[in-house]
């Protein structure tokens, strides 16, 4: 059963891939800039002091411009930094220029900058290719994020362009979910836990 989900996954993950690479930039400015103004307004995102974020590389969300909007706010900002086995830890930023290309190309924290434990995050902003109405997400297929939001009790958000928009996505038991998704539409489903 484990074995077929997954390759269900890695099928989709190849569709949803190349249905991502055949938006438009014209398509993919408009719903960056929708989602993130979703995100933005988000009572969720008000209360939290302190949040991890990602760098949206290639057809991810653009979110550099987050990254130095929630700076600007005055919020403690952590990005992930990538570690062996397929672990990562929350690095706290001050500015942009603490980033440095990783070992996949990914703008991240610098050595410099100070570790900070996942109870301490507020909010973790997850990324995904898509996410259905349950909350679960569909990543990258590294598992980084499944391994760090195990048994986390914070708020986790999903962005993730409508169209892409799943009604239910494959799950293996270890995989991370969020507890709200937004659109561009606007659109927030409070979630529970999934049922297995």
């Amino acid at each position: 059963m484990g074995k077929e989900v997954a390759e269900v996954k890695k099928i989709l993950r190849q569709q949803m891939r190349q249905a991502l690479a055949e938006l438009s930039q014209q398509e993919k400015t408009w719903s960056d800039g929708e989602l993130i103004q979703r995100f933005l307004e988000h009572p969720k995102l008000a209360e939290a002091k302190t949040v991890l974020l990602y760098y949206g590389v290639g057809q991810e969300i653009e979110t550099k411009g987050l990254i130095q909007t929630l700076l600007d706010q005055g919020k403690t900002v952590c990005l992930p930094k990538c570690l062996e086995d397929h672990q990562m830890e929350a690095r706290v930023i001050t500015s942009l220029d603490d980033l440095a290309p990783d070992a996949y190309g990914i703008p991240a924290p610098g050595d410099h900058c100070p570790a900070l434990e996942r109870e301490k995050m507020d909010l973790i902003l997850v990324p995904g290719l898509c996410f259905d109405s349950r909350g679960n997400r569909l990543g990258q297929g590294g598992g980084y994020y499944d391994r760090y939001l195990e048994d986390y009790e914070g708020v986790t958000i999903g962005l993730c362009r409508e169209d892409f928009f799943q009604v239910n996505l494959p799950r293996e038991p270890l995989d991370a979910w969020v507890r709200i998704v937004l659109t561009e539409e606007g659109q927030v489903w409070p979630m529970t836990q999934p049922i297995e």
